[in-house]
């Protein structure tokens, strides 16, 4: 056997064996918690210590942000509260699909209105929201542990 033709047999083993060392459930808790930490610190950038929208976040919305069809007012909120929730329910695993979907809503109004030139954080972001919608939260959730997400199970 040449080494050109040994090539693809350890390739193969090789990647089956990295296939089975990382879980894929151990990949979507890493991207679940990874990507909830980024909204939920900017959430709490929005708000003061009794969880009340700063009006310093509304001005934001008002002079920097300038999210289209939206008040500025009612976004700043949204905003905000959308950041605390959704990454709460992402960390725990529970409703893990939908809470990734308002994430991801958020992430295409930043990349495309507020912030294009960020466009390889966003897409980052983009890439691991995607991936818990379309693989669901993994065996290390509430979702699985519930019986929420067959794809979990």
């Amino acid at each position: 056997m040449t080494d050109r033709a040994a090539a693809p047999g350890l390739l193969a083993r090789l990647h089956a064996l990295l296939a089975t060392a990382v879980p894929l459930s151990l990949i979507l808790l890493s991207a679940r918690i990874g990507i909830a930490g980024v909204f939920f610190k900017s959430g709490l950038t929005k708000v003061d210590g009794d969880w009340h929208v700063t009006d310093l976040a509304i001005m934001l919305f008002h002079e920097e942000y300038k999210v289209p069809l939206l008040p500025p007012e009612f976004a700043a909120h949204l905003g905000a509260y959308t950041e605390l929730t959704m990454p709460v329910l992402l960390a725990i695993g529970l409703f893990s699909r939908f809470a990734a979907l308002p994430l991801l809503g958020m992430t295409a109004v930043i990349g495309l209105f507020i912030y294009p030139a960020a466009w390889d954080t966003h897409l980052t972001w983009a890439a691991l929201l995607l991936l818990i919608i379309a693989r669901g939260p993994g065996l290390v959730s509430l979702d699985a542990l519930l019986g929420l997400d067959r794809a979990s199970r």
